[in-house]
C-alpha cells in the first residue's frame, strides 16, 4: 500500500511542480502525512500477522474452512490487497467529487439497508442478519454505512452551515434520517453499528457548530433512548448483567467476558509468546474478529496492547489535525470528512478495546484495522484513502496551487 501510494503521489509531485510557478513552502515538501501513513499500515499487517495467530485453532478444527490452518489468512490477506486496490482509486478522487456524491452513497446505503433484512435475502448468522451472500463472499452493508455516513454528515453539515443555530433546519432533518437508519440496523440487529454511526453524526454536527443547547438536549435524548434500546432487549439486558459481574455466571452470560479477562491476565506484562495463546483454543469466541485485542494481551502481554492503543491514537490525532487544517484553508467538507474518519475509527476502536478489557458490556463490534471482516477492512482502507486525499488537497493549496 505504502508504494502504490507512493508512487501515485510521486507522479503528481511532479506534474505539480512542472507547472509550479514558486517554490513549495518550508514544511510541505512532503506529499502525505506518514504520521498517518506508517502507523495505519502497521495497524493494518499487524492484524494480518494476529488475525492468523488467533485463527489458526478454529480454521483447523472446522469443516466449514475444510480443516485449513491459513483459511481465514488467505481470505483475510485477499479482502486486504482489495482494500488496498480500492483505497488507491479513491485517493484519486478529488474532495469535491465525494461531496457530489455523498447523497447518492448514503441513499445506496439505505438500499442495502433495506434489502439485508429482507427475508431470503439477506444471510443470518447466530441470529443477526447482516450480510449480502454475492458468491464467494458476503457484503455487510452497515459498514459502508459507517463510510458513506461520515461523507453524507460532513456533506449535510456544510450545507447547512448557516441554520446550525436552528432546531427545525438544522437538527431535525438529520435526526429523520438517523431515525431511518437506526431503525434498519437494529431489524438487522447491529446495535454496534448503530451506536457508531450516531457517534459520528453527532460529532460531526457538533464540529460544525451544532447549537449548544440542541446539542445537549440531543445528548441526554440520546442517554434515554439507548437506556431503553437496552431494557426492552432481554439479550442486551443480559450482556449489561454479564458485564457487571462475568464470574456469576462464567459459563453462561459472562463465558466471552470471563475469557477475555483470563487472557489478559496470562499475558502479563510481556505475554506468552506470538503463537501460543492457549484461550484461543476454542474457549475465547469470535478469538479473530471480536476478541483479537484479548488474543494481542495473551500473546504480547502488556506491551503488545499499549502498542496497539498507541497506533490508533496517533491514527485518530493526525485525522483531526489534517482536518483542523483543511478548515484553517476554508475547505469546510473536507475538514469534517477528516474529522469524521477520525471519530469513526477512535470511537469503535475505543468500545472494541472497552469490551475487551472489561470496561464496557460485551458488543459485537470489531477492532478497525485489524479483525477479519471483509467489509470492514475494504471500507477502513477506502475512508483511510480519502483522508490521505484530504491531507494531499491541503498540502496542494498550501503550496498556492490547486487539485
Amino acid at each position: 500500500m505504502s508504494i502504490a501510494f507512493g508512487g501515485l503521489i510521486a507522479g503528481r509531485n511532479g506534474g505539480a511542480k512542472a507547472g509550479a510557478h514558486r517554490r513549495p513552502q518550508a514544511g510541505t515538501s512532503q506529499e502525505f502525512d506518514p504520521w498517518l501513513l506508517w502507523p495505519a499500515l502497521a495497524l493494518l499487517l499487524f492484524g494480518l500477522v494476529m488475525v492468523y495467530s488467533a485463527s489458526i485453532a478454529t480454521a483447523e478444527g472446522s469443516k466449514f474452512t475444510g480443516y485449513q490452518s491459513a483459511y481465514f489468512l488467505v481470505r483475510h490477506a485477499i479482502f486486504l490487497c482489495i482494500g488496498v486496490v480500492l483505497a488507491v482509486v479513491a485517493f484519486q478522487v478529488p474532495l469535491r467529487i465525494w461531496q457530489q456524491a455523498a447523497p447518492w452513497l448514503f441513499v445506496a446505503t439505505i438500499v442495502l439497508l433495506v434489502v439485508v433484512v429482507i427475508p431470503h435475502l439477506g444471510r443470518a448468522v447466530n441470529g443477526a442478519q447482516r450480510w449480502l451472500p454475492l458468491g464467494p463472499v458476503n457484503l455487510q452493508p452497515s459498514e459502508l454505512a459507517k463510510l458513506f455516513a461520515v461523507l453524507y454528515t460532513a456533506d449535510y453539515t456544510t450545507r447547512k452551515l448557516a441554520d446550525m443555530e436552528s432546531f427545525r433546519r438544522g437538527f431535525v432533518p438529520m435526526a429523520v434520517v438517523m431515525l431511518l437508519v437506526g431503525g434498519l440496523l437494529l431489524k438487522e440487529p447491529d446495535f454496534g453499528a448503530f451506536v457508531v454511526i450516531v457517534c459520528i453524526a453527532v460529532g460531526i454536527l457538533f464540529l460544525g457548530g451544532i447549537n449548544a443547547r440542541v446539542f445537549s438536549a440531543l445528548l441526554l435524548v440520546l442517554l434515554v433512548g439507548f437506556v431503553l434500546l437496552i431494557w426492552i432487549s432481554p439479550y442486551r439486558r443480559e450482556r449489561i448483567f454479564g458485564f457487571m459481574d462475568p464470574w456469576q455466571d462464567a459459563y453462561g452470560r459472562g463465558y466471552q467476558l470471563s475469557h477475555a479477562l483470563i487472557a489478559f491476565g496470562r499475558g502479563e506484562w510481556l505475554g506468552v509468546g506470538l503463537g501460543a495463546s492457549v484461550e484461543k483454543l476454542f474457549y475465547l469466541p469470535e478469538a479473530h474478529t471480536d476478541f483479537l485485542l484479548a488474543v494481542i494481551a495473551e500473546e504480547l502481554g502488556f506491551v503488545g496492547v499499549l502498542a496497539v492503543i498507541a497506533m490508533f491514537a496517533l491514527v485518530v490525532q493526525r485525522a483531526f489535525a489534517i482536518g483542523r487544517q483543511a478548515q484553517s484553508l476554508d475547505r469546510v467538507f473536507a475538514g469534517l470528512v477528516a474529522q469524521g474518519v477520525g471519530i469513526w475509527i477512535g470511537v469503535q476502536a475505543f468500545i472494541n478495546m472497552g469490551v475487551n478489557m472489561g470496561l464496557l458490556p460485551t458488543k459485537g463490534l470489531t477492532l478497525p484495522l485489524m479483525s477479519f471482516g471483509g467489509s470492514g477492512i475494504v471500507a477502513n482502507c477506502v475512508a483511510l484513502a480519502i483522508l490521505l486525499r484530504v491531507d494531499y488537497e491541503n498540502r496542494l493549496l498550501m503550496r498556492g496551487l490547486t487539485a
